[in-house]
């Protein structure tokens, strides 16, 4: 086009003039390049070889509509059966909480033959209530069944929930394989008061950055234990997901099931799960 703008056009500046025009734009036109450096707590954390490092990516945006405002999409093949090898206790073997809390963990192996496809979308957060900021607690299974299903949901299956906090590496801790103290709202000593009732320690939502899953699901160890289905057959069981903030095995894979569908403490929470719409 240029020769012919100098044949047609007199001025060589008018002709410079357009070629800067129509560059101009290109340039318009030309999308944002977004930067691709992690921010520096990711960075920090990719240093560490025991935590997995958690970088935020947008989904598509047809990844995004799969699934209500505040929940997450969960997608990928769950292994029912790992072995997690702990290679350090925190507390040696014998004391308060040792034989609980590990501090290290191999990276885990699937011991199933099949791994079983998933596909459903899970509340980011611990339920809460409208105008509160803390995360409800005090409730039993009928309770999350209840107010889950008020919303268009229901109670996460213990698989799901698994999933969830763990990704397709099946990490013991929703963060990595090290234990991170700070990381989650757990590990507190602080527990009750001079007359022995349990302190309420819960935090408010995304109060706790890098505790966060694969999935981007936060708060999935300490903060609340959260009720959950069992998967089995028949009337539905409890299972106590997370633990809460006191130290306690916190690791994905751990559940509480000594207590029935009414059992409730100032310690219990839950989240929703509901089915993702087919593809």
């Amino acid at each position: 086009m240029l020769p012919l703008l100098r044949i047609l056009t007199p001025s060589s500046a008018v002709v410079s003039l357009i070629a800067l025009a129509v560059a101009g734009s290109f340039d318009r036109a030309r999308p944002a390049v977004p930067p691709t450096e992690p921010p520096d707590e990711t960075a920090a954390r990719a240093a560490d070889p025991g935590v997995l490092a958690q970088v935020a990516h947008a989904p598509p945006p047809a990844e995004a509509a799969a699934c209500a405002p505040g929940m997450v999409l969960v997608e990928g093949d769950y292994c029912p059966k790992v072995e997690q090898k702990c290679l350090r206790w925190l507390d040696g073997t014998k004391g308060r909480f040792g034989g609980f809390r590990c501090a290290e963990y191999a990276p885990s192996r699937c011991l199933s033959a099949e791994r079983r496809p998933m596909r459903f979308c899970i509340d980011r957060d611990e339920h809460v209530s409208k105008g509160e900021s803390l995360p409800d607690n005090h409730a039993s299974l009928r309770i999350a069944e209840k107010t889950c299903a008020s919303e268009g949901k229901r109670v996460c299956r213990e698989s799901e929930w698994n999933f969830a906090c763990e990704g397709p590496e099946m990490l013991p801790y929703p963060y990595g394989l090290r234990r991170d103290a700070s990381a989650c709202n757990a590990d507190r000593t602080d527990l009750t008061t001079p007359e022995g009732k349990l302190i309420d320690h819960r935090a408010p939502p995304g109060s706790h950055p890098r505790c966060e899953s694969p999935f981007g699901v936060r708060d999935m160890a300490g903060n609340l234990e959260e009720m959950v289905a069992r998967d089995r057959k028949g009337p539905t069981e409890p299972a106590m997901k997370g633990a809460y903030w006191q130290p306690s095995r916190n690791h994905c894979r751990a559940a509480q099931t000594k207590h029935d569908a009414w059992y409730h403490g100032a310690e219990t929470g839950f989240r929703c799960c509901s089915d993702a719409p087919a593809r």
